[in-house]
């Protein structure tokens, strides 16, 4: 009877072992699997874009053959970026760096001591162009010297956006040769809708009852030079720039010679100067988006889509046909 009990015992014991071997021959497989979805991963392109406008177009034109990372969170203002120190790594290791020199100092200091040679400075690109210096009707950018504040909103003239999305194509094919025709393909339907994004810009603009608007911060220069508009901005470049009395009380004036209708805001920004002014003076608020970041507070869901918001703001304040 023992022996044959002994006998149970060790068939039961063999056929466990044999499904432990056979769970672990599984599990390898399994492992394997993984491992080779991994390896894939890492292989994957990475680009590491400075703010929105530079993902968005990093996005559309690397398609699925790049992970693209944004070094401004959703919601954060871009102009006083503050880089962790995994954002400051990730620019070392990233296949291609995409920003802007001079916009945000701590993202142009980490550029640099990355030393990665794949980096793009837009402004190699699209030269950025200074602001007026004055507080005229044309601008404000207040100025402690001789050399005025650079404009670096070059993102908002689309066309601007196009010759960016073009040299982003040229390097990311030297890099990834084996999908420079996906490259090239993306990048020309990114240009087929920036172009007819500028179209509507052109004829939705061209028959205005005013051509100037007022916005809170100088962003709008670009925007403004490509469709023949007048920026008056509350503020300098600097959104967070207080605003003198004298300026405010000089934007109050130039709103009441033109006749204009509507104060614009911002949706990264604090809208209490805008509404405080617009206020004063009984006109109403709108917003018009820089389009530094996308939020849910966005009038739309990527670049193309705001920028359209702000085409329709701007013909409703100055009266377009």
């Amino acid at each position: 009877m023992k022996m044959v009990l002994m006998s149970v015992r060790v068939q039961r014991l063999s056929l466990l072992t044999g499904m432990l071997v056979l769970l672990a021959a599984t599990g390898c497989a399994t492992s394997g699997s993984s491992s080779t979805v991994s390896t894939q991963t890492s292989d994957e392109l990475t680009i590491v874009t400075a703010f929105y406008p530079l993902q968005f177009l990093a996005q559309r034109v690397a398609g699925d053959h790049a992970m693209v990372a944004n070094l401004t969170q959703p919601g954060a203002e871009p102009h006083d970026l503050e880089l962790t120190p995994r954002q400051v790594a990730s620019l070392t290791t990233a296949n291609l760096v995409i920003y802007e020199k001079g916009f945000q100092p701590a993202v142009d200091e980490a550029v640099v001591q990355s030393e990665n040679a794949q980096v793009i400075d837009t402004t190699t690109i699209v030269p950025l162009r200074p602001l007026a210096a004055t507080g005229d009707d044309r601008g404000y950018a207040p100025s402690g010297n001789d050399h005025p504040a650079l404009d670096p909103h070059v993102w908002l003239d689309p066309t601007a956006l196009g010759r960016i999305a073009q040299a982003v194509e040229k390097r990311l094919s030297a890099i990834d040769p084996d999908h420079a025709g996906d490259y090239g393909r993306n990048a020309a339907e990114l240009n087929h809708d920036l172009r007819r994004l500028d179209r509507s810009f052109r004829l939705g603009l061209g028959d205005c009852e005013r051509t100037e608007f007022i916005t809170t911060h100088a962003a709008f220069g670009y925007l403004a030079q490509r469709y023949h508009l007048t920026q008056i901005a509350i503020a300098g470049l600097n959104p967070d720039t207080e605003p003198s009395p004298a300026r405010i009380a000089q934007v109050q004036r130039v709103a009441r010679e033109h006749g204009l209708t509507t104060i614009f805001s911002e949706t990264l920004v604090s809208p209490a100067v805008a509404h405080a002014i617009a206020g004063d003076l009984g006109l109403a608020t709108d917003v018009l988006d820089p389009i530094e970041g996308i939020t849910d507070r966005s009038r739309g869901t990527d670049y193309l889509s705001v920028m359209s918001a702000n085409l329709a703001a701007l013909r409703k304040a100055g009266g377009c046909s």
